[in-house]
């Protein structure tokens, strides 16, 4: 523990012995924060602070999300806004504010189902170090099997045998999947737990049925060779950040990596001897093998001989902005796939437009050359020609082949029972 940030550590000990204890974290959840405040320290050690204050507070939210509110983040980069504001909150208040989701009304359980309903989630709070969130969600579930049992008069415990569940279940909006999913695996665990406590003589959990919420995947946005050459040409590549950006860009749309994978690329993965890049994709594990092409390689060395900054990191893509490392997540790669589209003056309306969206394009391009699914999943990295299919619903030149004829109407169909659809 550095001396000049003895008071910062001891304030993150705290911060995590809080979410530890009052509000349930699990060690992992705490240890993910952890890795946050390891990069606060970075971050203060790199600006000269030795404190942690307001001030240090607006420049991280500043210098992480340039003015964007929290509705405007993504997945992961609310994570890092929460950990900069558990920190703020404890600072301030000696506790940590928590949002959940609100609700327009206190969730309050009464009767002996509902003295039952309290128990079961003191026991999931207490034993099972559920977090808030967590219990909220769990209470949101048998809210709505309390108040079924209310409208059906339903008023011990006893009385709550399969088939009042399985008609409880029947009744579910499943206009809402993922919401009976969470619903039907809460009662699973409520009806495990009664059993336990030897409040109801049946295990029903083993009967509660399984919901696979099964969606058709959207079409996937695809952008012509055009708009991808049109997407190319316009980066700017005269800064060190252009030349960092324009071998991102070819990167997605050469070759299809995923935004994960580009953003973890390392020195390792460049096998100039062969003009290969050999990589574990995130996503799978699977190895995959793709050729480096001829603009891709010298983008890259054009990246790394004249403008990445001098670094230890293994990544090859690095901040633009002091302290240099990697990036902290694939988001950084979907912004400038993002900003690339919109300065090319692209049309992305109704279209997705970050780098996924290059990944469909090459893959929808090489369907219209003909190019066997196979071939495709093995550029692609797929585990299997299953996922592949998914192009096929777009191949609409491929689709026109399979076009049947409409048979013939009989002439005398129109005419029969006075004609016009025996108007």
């Amino acid at each position: 523990m550095k001396e000049q940030f003895r008071d910062f550590d001891i304030l993150t000990c705290k911060v995590a012995e809080y979410l530890d204890s009052q509000l349930y974290f699990s060690p992992p959840a705490i240890e993910q924060y952890r890795k946050i405040w390891r990069r606060v320290r970075f971050f203060m050690d790199s600006k000269g602070y030795q404190q942690y204050s307001s001030e240090v507070e607006r420049e991280l939210f500043q210098y992480h999300f340039d003015g964007r509110s929290k509705r405007e983040l993504h997945a992961r980069e609310i994570r890092l806004y929460n950990g900069i504001k558990m920190l703020s909150d404890f600072m301030r208040l000696g506790k940590v504010n928590l949002l959940v989701r609100p609700n327009l009304k206190q969730i309050v359980f009464a009767g002996p189902i509902g003295d039952i309903i309290n128990s079961y989630i003191d026991y999931k709070r207490t034993v099972k170090r559920l977090s808030v969130i967590s219990l909220s969600c769990h209470k949101r579930n048998l809210l709505k099997l309390y108040n079924y049992c209310i409208k059906e008069n339903i008023t011990s415990i006893a009385d709550l045998d399969l088939p009042v569940l399985l008609l409880f279940i029947n009744q579910l909006d499943t206009q809402y999947k993922t919401g009976v999913q969470n619903t039907l695996m809460t009662i699973r665990g409520f009806t495990a737990y009664l059993f336990e406590q030897k409040l109801i003589s049946n295990d029903y959990a083993l009967c509660i049925p399984k919901y696979r919420a099964v969606s058709q995947a959207k079409l996937p946005s695809t952008y012509t060779k055009e708009e991808i050459e049109r997407l190319i040409l316009s980066a700017e590549r005269s800064s060190a950040t252009g030349k960092r950006n324009y071998a991102i860009l070819l990167l997605a749309a050469r070759l299809g990596l995923r935004a994960s994978d580009i953003c973890r690329l390392k020195f390792e993965n460049l096998h100039w001897q062969d003009s290969t890049i050999k990589i574990d994709q995130y996503k799978t594990g699977k190895e995959l093998v793709l050729p480096m092409l001829p603009d891709v390689g010298n983008a890259l060395i054009d990246y790394l001989k004249y403008s990445r900054p001098v670094s230890d990191e293994p990544c090859i893509f690095l901040t633009a902005r002091l302290p240099y490392v990697a990036f902290p997540s694939s988001n950084v790669v979907t912004h400038v796939v993002q900003r690339a589209f919109v300065k090319a003056g692209i049309d992305i309306s109704s279209r997705r437009f970050g780098p996924h969206s290059l990944r469909h394009s090459l893959g929808f391009r090489m369907l219209e050359e003909s190019t066997i699914l196979p071939v495709i999943s093995e550029v692609l990295g797929h585990q299997n020609t299953e996922s592949t299919r998914y192009y096929l619903r777009i191949d609409l030149k491929s689709m026109k082949q399979c076009m049947l004829d409409v048979p013939a109407v009989a002439a005398g169909f129109y005419g029969q029972k006075g004609g016009i659809f025996y108007a």
